[in-house]
């Protein structure tokens, strides 16, 4: 239910609201594809209003979810790069935790 109110309202959703309801739909095992597809199709211009907390925790939820989303992985590598300095040591650990589990190699965000 949440989800289908959410998907058409997703626009008025801040960055950290949606960070947070991918965060709880793979948190509690709850499976949303459809909804993980729609955070997924977010542009990039969008991703970066996002803090490092808010990066961490989406890849975190998609590679939890086991949902695939190269497109995501790359955009968020992109938004990250430049910031990685900004980042905890958590919200590194689970940013390259959900690189590894999902088997999205992103060179220029490991070998930097």
């Amino acid at each position: 239910k949440v989800a289908e109110v959410a998907l058409p309202r997703l626009r008025e959703f801040t960055s950290q609201e949606i960070a947070n309801m991918v965060w709880a739909y793979a948190t509690v095992g709850h499976s949303s594809p459809e909804l993980f597809d729609k955070v997924t199709d977010i542009p990039l211009s969008r991703l970066r209003e996002f803090n490092s907390q808010n990066l961490a925790n989406t890849v975190w939820a998609y590679a939890t979810d086991g949902h695939s989303s190269p497109q995501l992985f790359d955009k968020v590598a992109e938004v990250a790069l430049p910031r990685l300095r900004e980042f905890t040591s958590q919200e590194i650990a689970n940013m390259v935790w959900a690189y590894a589990t999902v088997g999205h190699s992103s060179p220029e965000l490991f070998d930097k």
